[in-house]
């Protein structure tokens, strides 16, 4: 009976299993979750390597275990090289990747759709030429991961009345999941205003792909960008229960 199988994954993180061997932790676009052995993997002639670090995509066999898969190939898809050489578009990623480890599941059902995110995200971050470009990166990621993880944020209507908002102020709850409208935040007494543009620029990070430049993309301000980013991680933070570790090294 044939137990090996083949996936593209990219991998999350690793821990220690042996002095040799070690367990990674990927991302599989058939799978979602999975968890492989890399053994040998430490020894400065394994076949695995430098595939094995974080970060790496890999078109991957591995062999069913009763407990375990082991990795017996590994062939790279993208090291995303770029991103290593720039702490900006390291941290980032690997906060990406905490995203990615928070909300996963093991034969996670949107498996395709998070890992194409995932991977497109990962590479926009890694040619960006500017710090806006990777906070662009992040929102779109930010918002599209929590759209197919059924955290999807409401920025149309008002969650109480269910008008919708057009060229006014309103207010942002990251416990409800979208905004209200001035006169039902009498009620609310949220203090998170947003302003009508920067929800535009949200609705249009949603929309467009990575690799789309609207006029949007082209008119933010790192500042602005900076702000929807910890918008979103606020929103997401109350989404899970898990430490997304990577947050206190970016704020610092």
């Amino acid at each position: 009976m044939n137990n090996s199988f083949v996936c593209d994954a990219i991998n999350l993180k690793s821990y220690p299993l042996s002095e040799s061997d070690k367990i990674v932790v990927m991302y599989s676009k058939e799978k979602g979750l999975i968890k492989g052995v890399a053994k040998g993997v430490k020894k400065p002639k394994s076949k695995l390597g430098a595939r094995m670090d974080a970060l790496v995509a890999n078109r991957l066999m591995l062999n069913k275990g009763k407990n375990m898969s082991t990795i017996c190939q590994a062939e790279a898809l993208n090291t995303f090289s770029a991103s290593r050489k720039d702490m900006d578009k390291l941290f980032y990623s690997i906060y990406l990747s905490e995203l990615v480890a928070a909300f996963g599941v093991e034969d996670d059902p949107s498996s395709d759709e998070v890992y194409e995110l995932f991977y497109k995200a990962l590479e926009r971050i890694s040619v960006s030429t500017s710090k806006k470009d990777i906070l662009i990166a992040v929102i779109k990621f930010q918002l599209k991961l929590m759209l197919v993880a059924g955290f999807g944020i409401e920025l149309d209507t008002c969650l109480c009345c269910r008008e919708q908002i057009l060229n006014e102020d309103m207010y942002f709850s990251t416990q409800m999941g979208g905004v209200i409208c001035k006169d039902c935040n009498e009620t609310f007494k949220i203090s998170k205003k947003l302003h009508y543009k920067i929800r535009d620029f949200l609705q249009a990070m949603e929309q467009f792909d990575f690799n789309y430049e609207s006029d949007y993309d082209k008119k933010a301000t790192e500042k602005v960008c900076k702000v929807c980013y910890e918008l979103l991680n606020k929103y997401i933070q109350t989404h899970t229960s898990k430490k997304i570790k990577s947050v206190d090294v970016i704020e610092n």
